[in-house]
């Protein structure tokens, strides 16, 4: 995608609305918008059943039960919800958290912020240098005091695949719950949540061309009864989350993850195509560049690069407007933090402090992949 001068390669960070997503919406915003709980009157079944509706194809879109998907604000939410629910709903005297290395943000930092609340431990599973979860080590951390172990399906800096199902069972089998973040999963990935038999997993509608502000959690319905609600309130969603939703963005949401499921061969056999045109032209240039994580377990649009010698940030800014990527970093007012993926996988500060994440997606082509290349270059040796 190029929006006036700007290539857009930041997928991973989010994604702009698919255009039949947006036409699925409009009438929600006008002619069905009454409240979906409002159900006493016709135009609010009507949003009502919209939302039934959205709530099922998500739902055969990753093969879960009926009633087992609950919308949320976004993955961050839901990540949180399984993380506070569990705890908070927890009878037993386990009292461990596991969660890898290279977990996304939210789920890191509700991890230990509910621990050091509640009087819990936090234990992170170690990765190889290619972010794939260090089996021995993870067997190792089981034991009769893990209460839920949280191993995300795709990575969002590096694109490292998991292999969720054997994780789960390995949870399984030491008594523990097992959740996933697998709101990077939907365009690399099938997602099958009873062939994984996770007992949670998160979703984000802006992450697969759908509309920002929601997000779902699938929570298995054996479970939901023993978890309280993480939102209180009106005890909306089978009193699982309380709130009133927004009948346009779970129609846009469902929309997205069709259209994503169904068109899934062809949007990962592009994505793979452009992903090796873009290194055959990086090499061409001539730039000493290494590439970070794996490229065998590997979102089709994931590319996560060292540039040598180079400062990232630098390099970025060097970029603009032309090209739109992120740094493998996240900046706090003047505090400069490096990415705790790189640092888990074994970088170096300087190695990691010299890495783009590049993501290209559906709206990616090879003349975007061309220009972007001549940017980078002309950047780099300017």
């Amino acid at each position: 995608m190029q929006i006036g001068s700007s290539i857009y390669l930041d997928y991973q960070a989010t994604t702009p609305i698919e255009p039949r997503v947006v036409s699925a919406m409009a009438p929600y915003n006008h002619e069905i918008f009454a409240n979906p709980h409002s159900t006493a009157h016709v135009l609010g079944q009507q949003s009502a059943a919209a939302v039934e509706t959205a709530r099922s194809t998500i739902e055969k879109c990753i093969n879960a039960s009926s009633e087992e998907v609950i919308f949320t604000s976004g993955a961050t939410e839901s990540n949180n919800q399984a993380i506070a629910s569990v705890i908070f709903g927890n009878t037993t005297e386990r009292r461990d958290i596991l969660i890898s290395e290279i977990e996304h943000k939210c789920i890191k930092n509700a991890a230990y912020f509910y621990a050091a609340k509640l009087g819990y431990k936090v234990k992170e599973i170690p990765v190889d240098n290619t972010g794939l979860i260090n089996v021995d080590a993870y067997q190792s951390l089981l034991s009769d005091q893990t209460l839920l172990v949280c191993i995300m399906a795709v990575n969002n800096e590096i694109g490292t695949i998991q292999n969720v199902k054997t994780f789960a069972e390995m949870a399984h089998a030491a008594g523990a719950l097992f959740h996933c973040d697998a709101a990077q999963a939907p365009e690399a990935m099938d997602i099958d949540v009873k062939d994984w038999n996770v007992d949670m997993l998160s979703l984000s509608a802006h992450k697969v061309y759908g509309p920002k502000g929601i997000g779902a959690i699938f929570i298995k319905n054996d479970l939901q009864a023993e978890l309280p609600p993480f939102i209180q309130g009106g005890g909306q969603q089978f009193g699982m989350r309380s709130g009133t939703l927004a009948t346009p963005l779970c129609v846009g949401f469902a929309e997205a993850m069709r259209i994503t499921k169904q068109e899934a061969t062809t949007h990962r056999e592009q994505l793979t195509h452009l992903k090796r045109l873009f290194l055959q032209q990086l090499e061409a240039t001539h730039i000493p560049f290494k590439l970070n994580g794996t490229q065998s377990q590997c979102h089709p649009g994931n590319i996560n690069v060292q540039f040598i010698g180079c400062d990232a940030n630098k390099l970025l800014e060097k970029l603009q407007p032309n090209v739109c990527a992120s740094t493998g970093s996240a900046c706090n007012s003047e505090m400069v933090l490096l990415s705790h993926v790189l640092k888990a996988i074994g970088l170096t500060d300087q190695e990691a402090g010299s890495s783009l994440r590049i993501s290209l997606g559906r709206f990616s082509d090879e003349q975007q992949i061309t220009k972007a290349i001549d940017y980078i270059k002309a950047a780099i040796e300017k």
